[in-house]
């Protein structure tokens, strides 16, 4: 269980963090600058907060009301940093055995089921800078790992990896963790990795959580505008209740029929991409539309569409279906059980 409450002043900047989770895997996710590693750095006790708390497991590790502030080393946290944090002039051996603890024999061996366990038999006497950029995170995580960590934080530690390599390492370390039994944190701006490897998750924005909850849940009914956004819904509109369960989407210039009552705090109204379908032009909810452009990856086409008020809305169709999509004016459709009613 991880509770944290906590406020920190940076400049002009506010750090003002509150969540708590007991989800083995929980995301931290954001744009750049908006406080994630800053809260995991205080989590770890690199940073001290100005006030509250951090607990793990029940056990304080800080707290400005009752004077705790346990040191980095006696918090029982492992921190894998992006940068991967390696001693450059010691052997993957040796940097597996500076994270143990006890006599230099158990440190040792503690190194060398570590270095079998995460396939990096036959570099025992590499340096850092004789290992590709997947084999030093691994040489990272195993340091890490030999500390026995209560918790583990990764720090954007994909980021700086290609996209092949990203994705095994990440099946790997979700293995890790799952065989080792230790809960983690894990920080990053990529909504995919947290959907991918988190069961929980924090979404943060201008250094405050602005949503909170189980994964999938945020991503598919996020309830806030900034979450919308963060978790990558491309197409929103400021929206006018005109119904118990009907807005007026005022960018898209058309009235729309919801699953769920509006409530009055509701100012915006979205859809994902993958929601919005080609329909007829007397179908429910159905918008009349004029293809502007089209974006093309090798599994997909996103065409940006000009509504009636002015506004686009953006469509992915998938390799399978883009054959068949026309281009010019067309009706779409914006299903009312994908709507995202946000405050």
């Amino acid at each position: 269980m991880i509770d944290v409450s906590i406020k920190k002043q940076l400049g002009s900047f506010r750090l003002d963090v509150d969540f708590s989770s007991d989800h083995k895997t929980t995301g931290i996710l954001g744009a750049s600058g908006c406080g994630k590693s800053m809260t995991l750095k205080c989590i770890a006790g690199i940073e001290r907060p100005d006030s509250g708390h951090i607990i793990i497991n029940g056990r304080i590790l800080f707290d400005s009301e009752k004077k705790i502030d346990l040191k980095p080393q006696k918090r029982r946290i492992g921190y894998l940093f992006q940068s991967y944090a390696l001693f450059n002039t010691m052997t993957v051996e040796k940097n597996i055995m500076a994270g143990a603890k006890g006599r230099r024999a158990e440190k040792r061996k503690k190194a060398s089921e570590l270095i079998k366990m995460l396939e990096l038999d036959g570099l025992e006497k590499k340096l850092p800078s004789q290992l590709s950029g997947g084999q030093q995170q691994r040489t990272a995580l195993a340091r890490l790992l030999a500390s026995q960590p209560e918790l583990i934080l990764l720090d954007e530690a994909f980021s700086s990896l290609d996209g092949f390599l990203k994705e095994r390492l990440q099946y790997e370390i979700l293995g890790i963790l799952s065989e080792f039994d230790i809960p983690a944190v894990i920080v990053s701006h990529d909504r995919d990795e947290i959907y991918k490897m988190t069961s929980g998750s924090v979404i943060l924005h201008n250094g405050r959580v602005c949503a909170d909850g189980g994964t999938k849940e945020l991503f598919e009914h996020p309830k806030k505008l900034e979450a919308a956004r963060i978790t990558g819904c491309k197409n929103i509109s400021p929206a006018v209740r005109t119904g118990l369960r009907e807005v007026y989407a005022s960018d898209w210039g058309c009235s729309l029929s919801t699953a769920e009552d509006v409530r009055d705090d509701i100012r915006f109204i979205g859809i994902r991409a993958h929601d919005i379908r080609v329909c007829k032009n007397n179908d429910h909810n159905s918008v009349h539309v004029m293809e502007v452009r089209s974006m093309e990856s090798p599994f997909e086409v996103t065409k940006v569409l000009r509504t009636p008020g002015g506004g686009e809305l953006w469509r992915k169709v998938s390799r399978d279906e883009r054959r068949t999509v026309s281009s010019g004016a067309e009706y779409v459709q914006l299903p009312k059980e994908c709507l995202l009613l946000l405050e």
